[in-house]
């Protein structure tokens, strides 16, 4: 079997740091970036495939290019690019602030399309290649308490399908990867949580009380994610979407079913707007 070479974004901890050791493990070629290298150490210990670990915030246009030049000149080509980085605060939108709306939606959107465009033209030339784009079921459904955060990622899935269909003309494959609750630090110190005022409090409240007492509690195992993705990477015609857990699929499912009914509800109004 032939060697894949990854690029993968946001591997220090998480979900980035398990798909990292994954990839490793069946030895396959790593470019594992984070915004400090430094905590990338020890990735690659006891694993056979080969690792090289670079800086890369994700939001800086300088960094990516570097950052998949790099990989390529190691490596020679890019066969798989992960957009993994990415962060969510809880919150309402009334308090929180337009500094933190921009923060997560340039990490989480611009983050994803400024690596995604440095690596379109490696693998245009070559080709072939697919791009794994990191949305949540947050990019399905509006996550309550995380405005900023399913902003992002409905725009994700938004740029990403308009992407497959351009990729598909030039070889490259495009998955979006929805993930429900996994046991990684998402919920942890990667999340400022704020109850804040009373009024929001059956919404914003409850989604900030949840995520305190779920985390180290989510049914999604980081490990078995990884392999899921690892799969996919692996055949001809991958999902455009890859729900992850069971929670994901009945999120999904419970949401695009109420979406059908109020279609089907107001149907006789939506069409009434048409010239007679």
């Amino acid at each position: 079997m032939t060697k894949k070479t990854w690029l993968v974004t946001g591997t220090s901890r998480g979900f980035g740091r398990a798909l990292s050791e994954a990839i490793l493990d069946v030895g396959d070629n790593l470019a594992a970036t984070a915004r400090d290298a430094a905590a990338l150490e020890g990735i690659g210990d006891g694993r056979s495939g080969e690792l090289l670990t670079l800086p890369l915030d994700v939001t800086n246009e300088g960094e990516a290019q570097a950052a998949v030049t790099a990989a390529v000149q190691r490596f020679g080509r890019l066969d798989v690019l992960v957009n993994n980085a990415g962060y969510g605060d809880i919150g309402s939108i009334e308090d929180t602030t337009i500094t933190s709306f921009r923060r997560q939606i340039e990490t989480n959107l611009f983050g994803t399309i400024i690596v995604t465009k440095a690596a379109i033209p490696i693998m245009r030339r070559q080709g072939s290649g697919h791009i794994i784009q990191f949305s949540s079921v947050g990019g399905r459904l509006g996550a309550p308490g995380r405005a900023p955060y399913s902003a992002a990622k409905w725009a994700v899935e938004g740029f990403s399908e308009v992407l497959a269909k351009e990729m598909a003309l030039i070889g490259v494959r495009v998955t979006i990867v929805e993930p429900g609750g996994f046991r990684t630090d998402f919920a942890g110190a990667s999340t400022t949580i704020e109850e804040g005022r009373s009024e929001y409090d059956a919404v914003v409240g409850a989604a900030a009380r949840m995520q305190r007492t779920y985390h180290g509690k989510q049914p999604g195992d980081p490990r078995r994610g990884a392999a899921a993705i690892l799969q996919i990477a692996g055949i001809e015609r991958p999902p455009l979407r890859l729900p992850l857990g069971r929670d994901a699929i009945a999120a999904i499912e419970a949401f695009d079913r109420a979406r059908l009914d109020e279609l089907a509800r107001w149907r006789t109004l939506s069409e009434s707007t048409d010239f007679s």
